[in-house]
């Protein structure tokens, strides 16, 4: 029932999201478009995109590229998977793997950066630098975040009852009162982090153990097995989008801010810089940019099954993820470390 209120609902909210498109969205003669679902709303991580749609790499592959914007009422992977966007994105690796376990037909085959850049901030006066300093501390979190929390600490060993939980919202304020020892957020999103200052300390999920990946693309197996051309071709321009940024990461943000008018680029130029540095690292280098390790996903799959996660059951490595596109695309996609 889940399934069917998922791809029922997903035209509707598609619809919705059309209202909200960037401009620049129109279809050129003889080109085949795409649709980019986003699971939210536009930001810096999709610089690699912006960059490969205004150097003209997309139109270069005969490609429209589209972003459609996610947001809270948007089910990004249910629009996919009911054929009306081709690509997709979602911020983390987790979504992909319950979704294959409730038999939802789509896959991973590429990853835009290639650590998970989520963290757990505290203040140096009393600061949190490995999951042992978490024991008789309180950490807070958000609701939907409770299981990395809950990860961690099996990860490392550590009782929940040995650690205090509080159930805050997005903002720092919580840290900054006192109201907690430390919080969570990506260390790209520098424009919430400033209120931290230079007393911020970080301990980045992946360090803890609890090895995620961010930015997942992701299509239907019935895409990935009908329309391998097309996905390889976006890989190929995105991957160029990418490499394009990290060499002018200027250029790229005064992109970002002509797509999105209403973006700061002070902000972005920050922003930008911060994580432009996820995306590349020696597994690029060797493998090329988009690549992912089969390994790190049947590791994340396992800690969530231990974790009872999947209610349907543990779904297979094959139904998460595919190298098909990262093989066809792999002498061309920038070798970046």
């Amino acid at each position: 029932m889940r399934r069917r209120t998922l791809l029922t609902g997903a035209a509707a909210t598609a619809a919705a999201a059309a209202t909200l498109l960037p401009s620049g969205g129109f279809a050129q003669a003889k080109t085949q478009t795409v649709n980019l679902q986003l699971g939210w709303l536009a930001s810096n991580n999709n610089i690699g995109e912006v960059m490969a749609k205004h150097m003209g790499y997309y139109e270069e592959e005969k490609l429209n590229v589209v972003i459609q914007p996610g947001g809270p009422s948007i089910d990004g992977v249910a629009i996919v998977a009911s054929g009306r966007c081709e690509v997709g994105q979602i911020s983390s690796s987790p979504s992909l793997m319950l979704a294959a376990s409730q038999k939802i037909p789509v896959k991973c085959f590429a990853t835009e950066l290639q650590q998970h850049p989520y963290a757990f901030f505290s203040l140096a006066k009393k600061p949190i630098r490995s999951a042992k300093d978490m024991v008789g501390k309180k950490i807070g979190i958000q609701a939907t975040g409770k299981i990395l929390l809950s990860a961690l600490l099996k990860k490392n060993g550590i009782a929940e009852k040995d650690v205090e939980i509080v159930i805050i919202g997005s903002e720092m304020t919580p840290l900054l009162t006192g109201q907690a020892d430390a919080v969570t957020g990506w260390v790209t999103n520098t424009s919430a982090l400033k209120p931290l200052g230079a007393e911020r300390v970080d301990l980045r999920l992946w360090d803890a153990g609890v090895q995620l990946y961010a930015l997942p693309m992701y299509a239907t197996k019935d895409t990935i097995e009908k329309k391998p051309a097309m996905l390889a071709a976006f890989l190929r321009a995105t991957a160029r989008g990418w490499a394009a940024a990290r060499a002018e990461p200027e250029k790229a943000v005064d992109f970002l801010v002509k797509e999105y008018p209403n973006f700061k680029r002070d902000d972005e130029v920050e922003g930008v810089k911060a994580l432009l540095p996820f995306g590349f690292n020696a597994n690029t280098k060797a493998n090329g940019w988009g690549s992912f390790d089969p390994k790190v996903w049947q590791d994340q799959i396992t800690l969530y099954d231990e974790l009872k996660q999947f209610t349907a059951g543990a779904p297979k490595l094959d139904d998460v993820i595919t190298t098909s596109i990262l093989d066809a695309t792999k002498d061309v996609r920038a070798k970046i470390g």
